[in-house]
């Protein structure tokens, strides 16, 4: 199984971390969570009791697997869009028995590799394409060399909601043209709800939600020769109604200088860096959003309506 990797460079990365330090206010990009440990760690978010996207997204789709594989068609190419936790993968790709090819996408390297080997042990007839890149950029899917007639998108757990609406739109443009047309794409998709809950979700008893976060800047430290100390910031998470989104910051603990790469970057005591938006859709809100790029043809949603999961054709 060869992993092929699409070039991202030291100086994007740099650029685009200086670039989001010097906002005001400060962010920094939402991808830069998943290195190895990163990863490990969003798993460990996703069994919480807290956290209800994760279980309620993998009710939805075994209760309604049958139906949602169907809309896959045959010798189709399948790609996951951020190759997390297989489960939910392997519950499609145990329904899809003429499935052409497997393309797991990730920007964590390390996570991807173990997560295609895991599978591909599992189901060694099954051609597994792993590719390193950052899918909310421009990226092309590898050669396949096998033949297929569709490709069909797999993009869980409500990370769309991690984009503002205007950068969803531009994402899922990508997407369609990435995959071609008439490609399909089954989604996670949060929905609207008591403020209460949502806020339980993302400040979780056991504190890994806050880990996840901070986490971000050993990350950072790692990949472009930063000097952050974790112990001097903060994790806070709140739900924002006038926007519909949860937010997540890292608040300074104190006046403080970072050193970045061969500059450095000022923190006043108390100042935020946003490391996270998850928006939050109504089902007439998103079809609004996706009406042009997509077409919605199918919806499945808990009993409590919390969370959607649709499958979408691009038109």
């Amino acid at each position: 199984m060869q992993v092929k990797t699409q070039d991202t460079r030291h100086e994007d990365i740099l650029d685009e971390i200086m670039d989001g330090l010097k906002n005001s206010p400060k962010i920094l990009p939402t991808k830069l969570f998943y290195d190895e440990k990163g990863s490990q760690l969003f798993d460990k978010i996703c069994e919480l009791d807290e956290y209800y996207p994760t279980r309620t997204e993998l009710k939805i789709l075994d209760d309604n697997i049958e139906e949602i594989t169907s809309y896959f068609g045959d010798d189709c190419v399948l790609v996951e869009l951020g190759s997390g936790s297989s489960v939910k993968i392997r519950l499609l790709i145990d329904h899809l028995p003429t499935l052409a090819a497997y393309v797991p996408v990730d920007i964590s390297s390390e996570h991807l590799v173990y997560s295609a080997e895991s599978l591909k042990a599992d189901h060694p007839g099954l051609k597994v394409y792993p590719l390193v890149a950052d899918y909310t950029k421009e990226f092309a899917l590898p050669i396949i060399n096998e033949n297929y007639k569709t490709v069909d998108a797999f993009y869980p757990g409500s990370t769309i909601g991690n984009f503002t609406p205007e950068k969803a739109i531009r994402f899922l443009e990508r997407v369609a043209n990435t995959c071609e047309k008439n490609s399909g794409l089954l989604i996670g998709v949060d929905l609207k709800k008591e403020k209460s809950i949502l806020n339980t979700a993302y400040n979780d008893s056991k504190g890994i939600t806050a880990e996840f976060n901070l986490n971000i800047l050993n990350h950072i430290n790692a990949l472009v020769n930063a000097d952050f100390d974790i112990n001097k910031f903060s994790h806070q998470a709140f739900y924002n109604e006038k926007y519909g989104r949860i937010e997540m910051h890292l608040i300074s603990k104190e006046n403080q200088e970072v050193q970045i790469d061969d500059e450095v970057i000022s923190f006043g005591k108390d100042e935020n860096i946003l490391t996270e938006y998850s928006y939050k859709y109504s089902l007439q809100d998103f079809k609004k959003l996706v009406d042009g790029i997509y077409d919605v043809e199918k919806i499945w949603v808990d009993d409590k309506q919390l969370f959607s999961v649709q499958y979408l054709r691009a038109v």
